[in-house]
């Protein structure tokens, strides 16, 4: 019986490797053995660290959101605890972020914390709340047409209601949306 090499199988599955490989120290991109036994590794790694890169920014959002509570005389488990006594729904991201670029809204958010803890009720505040959030977000008016996708003009041709949106081209959206 003839030998079987592999022939293109065999060079194509350690050009795979090999180009994985690509960018690593010394023999790790140019031998086989060690690329395909670093590449394996770094798999490992890669995984591990999404998930530790999910833990980091949790903390993050956790500490920005601290310190602005302690700028409101507020510890952050008071905080948290006060925003779902009053069923406000809103992720650690969107609090720090929030903490940071509008510091008004992120005190209307500490009140309403406040006065759940209070055992006050706190529908009323909260509805003010997402008006002051509806108010400060910028209009459609203020945003460039000519610098949004195609998919993007057409969800905001589908809010404004505009007949046949989906048939049109880039520059008929751009002219009925700015009407």
């Amino acid at each position: 019986m003839a030998r079987v090499k592999g022939g293109n199988v065999a060079k194509n599955r350690r050009r795979k490797v090999l180009k994985e490989a690509k960018g690593y120290f010394g023999s790790k991109h140019r031998l086989f053995r060690t690329a395909k036994e670093q590449v394996m590794h770094s798999g490992r790694y890669a995984y591990r660290d999404r998930k530790n890169n999910k833990r980091n920014f949790r903390k993050l959002w956790i500490t920005r959101i601290n310190a602005a509570c302690r700028l409101n005389d507020i510890s952050y488990s008071r905080f948290i605890s006060g925003l779902n006594k009053a069923g406000v729904t809103i992720n650690r991201k969107m609090l720090a972020t929030v903490a940071i670029d509008n510091p008004e809204l992120f005190t209307s958010y500490v009140n309403i914390s406040k006065d759940a803890l209070a055992g006050k009720n706190v529908s009323a505040s909260a509805k003010k709340v997402n008006e002051d959030v509806k108010k400060s977000e910028p209009e459609d008016s203020d945003v460039d047409l000519n610098k949004l996708k195609l998919s993007e003009l057409k969800e905001l041709a589908k809010a404004n209601e505009i007949d046949n949106y989906a048939s049109m081209k880039k520059d008929e959206l751009i002219k009925a949306l700015s009407k």
